[in-house]
């Protein structure tokens, strides 16, 4: 499933290819993905607008309408962006295109149909709204705001990275690259954390997100662009530790499987 560094990826694709355009057309290929929105509808209030900018929050990215709102897109499990030329061939698993007067591009793919494509007046009431918890690379979200998220919840570190109303952007992926860097062993509950583990988490939540941006790598595609200390390209079954050398096991938590390193993740007794 795309996570915050995928949806950064998407992000900058389309500021660099579709930013500043003209929507001339909007070709719904599958109108399940706008909800309650009719094609129609959407199409109306999309078509004849220029991107003006875009944001990213968690999992979400809002691109602005030139003063007529946001468009929002959620890539679900497997969902992405894809800009292509006039004389390329249209992309499989295009579920949404916008045509730009230019004659160029830009697809939203989703080959399992699980995601989102809408519209919204404002990101702050759009999140709001969803119940997102703070972007986890927000600046904002410092180490006071972590542990104020933190705070009056028991349970395990695992589930609660994961969970968006807490953190937004974090899925199962990194929550285990993040668990990886701070040493901490996934089923340690969030109540028993002592105030040096906190920072080590916080600090590791922050660093992991922002080199995997920096790297230009997603949870899943080009991972070999992360650094050889992560846990992310040896994150199967029987491989080894790349800090001790260990073999990395695994864990389920509500039907997700987790991956950590006994040695460097010791679970405390």
């Amino acid at each position: 499933m795309p996570e915050l560094p995928d949806v950064e990826i998407y992000k900058r694709h389309l500021d660099q290819t579709s930013l500043h355009k003209k929507i001339r057309r909007v070709a719904v290929m599958d109108a399940r993905l706008l909800g309650s929105l009719a094609g129609s509808e959407f199409a109306r209030r999309v078509e004849g607008k220029e991107i003006a900018r875009s944001r990213r929050y968690g999992k979400h990215l809002l691109a602005a309408l030139d003063g007529a709102g946001w468009l929002v897109l959620h890539f679900g499990m497997n969902g992405s962006l894809k800009h292509f030329g006039a004389d390329e061939e249209e992309p499989a698993y295009d579920r949404v295109r916008f045509d730009f007067a230019e004659g160029d591009h830009l697809a939203y793919l989703n080959p399992r149909r699980i995601g989102h494509v809408g519209l919204t007046s404002d990101p702050e009431a759009f999140a709001e709204g969803e119940k997102l918890g703070p972007d986890a690379l927000d600046p904002s979200f410092d180490l006071a705001a972590f542990e104020t998220a933190l705070a009056k919840r028991k349970r395990d570190l695992k589930s609660l990275l994961m969970d968006q109303e807490v953190v937004a952007g974090i899925g199962n992926i990194y929550s285990d690259e993040i668990l990886f860097a701070a040493r901490i062993h996934p089923r340690t509950g969030s109540d028993t954390l002592d105030a040096n583990e906190g920072r080590r988490l916080f600090e590791a939540m922050k660093g992991v997100l922002q080199t995997a941006v920096e790297s230009g790598a997603g949870a899943e595609t080009l991972t070999g662009r992360l650094p050889p200390s992560f846990l992310i390209p040896h994150r199967k079954k029987g491989e080894r530790c790349p800090g001790c050398g260990g073999e990395v096991e695994t864990l389920k938590f509500s039907g997700r499987t987790a991956y950590f390193c006994p040695r460097c993740q010791k679970e405390a007794r």
